[in-house]
């Protein structure tokens, strides 16, 4: 009957002891992440993966194919779909943001809720294109795009985590 007892005293107590345990975890985890995240944002040699355009008119447009946007120290190399109004294009309808260009006027702030807020100006022959990317500490990311010659567009999307 002393065992019976002591054998459910033990299993009460795992009962009541695990969920603060997977309680500190979560947090834990959380917290890896973010720093994850912060760091591979500070190296400035990271990729955003684009899953969901949303052009100013319109649907927003679930995305099959990959698309990205990457930072590589010195340069920026944008592969996404560009859905909306173009004012002024080159014969033939231009690459629209599909590019590759050197990185000037880049700026990253961390902001009061952690988010990372980075803004980058490119210009090429084509158009001159203000980027502004939110970086949110769980890895979700998105990417506001303004241009000269055509409407805005958003995207959102994922911070691409396989170097980490």
């Amino acid at each position: 009957m002393k065992t019976k007892k002591q054998i459910l005293m033990l299993l009460l107590a795992l009962l009541v002891g695990l969920p603060t345990l997977s309680a500190q975890s979560k947090e834990e985890k959380k917290e890896q992440k973010k720093e994850a995240v912060t760091k591979l944002i500070a190296s400035e040699n990271y990729k955003i993966d684009v899953q969901t355009a949303l052009p100013m008119r319109g649907r927003s447009v679930p995305l099959t194919s990959p698309y990205s946007l990457e930072i590589s120290n010195d340069s920026v190399i944008s592969y996404l779909p560009y859905f909306g109004r173009a004012y002024s294009i080159p014969y033939g309808g231009g690459d629209g943001l599909n590019f590759r260009a050197p990185l000037k006027e880049y700026t990253m702030k961390m902001d009061k809720k952690g988010n990372a807020v980075i803004q980058f100006i490119i210009r090429n022959p084509e158009d001159r294109y203000e980027f502004r990317a939110k970086v949110y500490p769980n890895g979700s990311a998105s990417i506001d795009v303004n241009m000269q010659n055509r409407q805005s567009i958003s995207f959102q999307g994922k911070l691409d985590m396989k170097d980490e």
